[in-house]
């Protein structure tokens, strides 16, 4: 039934992106909603996920921490490894493969980056930025609940990857919802924890968060479709400096 519904999504997502592909002239014909979906947001967010992600990082060790963010980093190689075979990046999927193999491997299931003391290099991809390498559109700029800034592309390409490249929904596919519940939970407090300091960044900087948001994800987004080629646009300069917050904090 899950596996069905996210499949089902995703044609509804499909049909959505060729609809927004015939007006990319407006970037954000849904703000009106997206704003108020920002706005939900941020109450959620101050009132419990913030306050939880702290609380887990006052009571966490840096090592706990470290170790279950490579983890779930260690998990998502395997659908750079999917996108990058079907970008025909040969070289990049082989690279990820050793990732993964080393870091479940001599990382003990991935809560040691072996390959990153061995400086073995990240190609992060997904099937949103597979879209985009192909020549489809972002689509329509979307908040999305909980999850934020994203594009018709790159919301189709999450559901997508969820339903093909990620282990986490294997346990529910096998019946171990209770297990697929409390990673779902666990990484989203993860990630949540890393961008702690991102946020506040983004708040102090920005007279308008929302607008610096989505013209920074925009610009990002572009500059990961091109792999790098982008880079000299200044909102995507506001988004890798949010970036070096979030790795410098995981470093911590």
């Amino acid at each position: 039934m899950y596996t069905k519904l996210l499949k089902l999504i995703t044609v509804g997502l499909i049909g959505l992106l060729l609809i927004g592909c015939a007006s990319q002239a407006n970037k954000d014909p849904l703000e009106g909603i997206n704003r108020g979906i920002y706005k939900f947001n941020d109450t959620a967010d101050k009132a419990v996920f913030k306050p939880v992600a702290k609380a887990y990082k006052a009571v966490a060790p840096t090592p706990v921490r470290t170790g279950i963010n490579n983890f779930f980093n260690n998990l998502r190689n395997l659908t750079s490894i999917f996108n990058n075979l079907l970008q025909f990046k040969f070289a990049d999927a082989f690279s990820e493969t050793g990732r993964f193999v080393i870091n479940t491997t001599f990382g003990i299931g991935g809560f040691i980056d072996w390959a990153g003391m061995d400086n073995v290099p990240v190609n992060k991809e997904d099937f949103g930025q597979t879209l985009g390498y192909w020549g489809v559109g972002n689509g329509a700029y979307v908040v999305l609940p909980f999850l934020g800034p994203s594009t018709v592309r790159d919301t189709t390409g999450l559901v997508f990857d969820t339903v093909t490249t990620d282990p986490i929904t294997y346990t529910h596919n096998i019946g171990q919802v209770r297990l697929h519940n409390q990673l779902r939970a666990a990484q989203f407090i993860d990630k949540r924890t890393e961008l702690l300091d991102a946020t506040d960044l983004v708040d102090e900087a920005a007279l308008d968060p929302y607008a610096f948001m989505r013209d920074a994800y925009l610009q990002h987004r572009a500059n990961a479709v091109e792999d790098g080629l982008n880079s000299e646009n200044h909102a995507d300069d506001n988004f890798e400096e949010i970036d070096q917050e979030i790795n410098s904090e995981t470093k911590k």
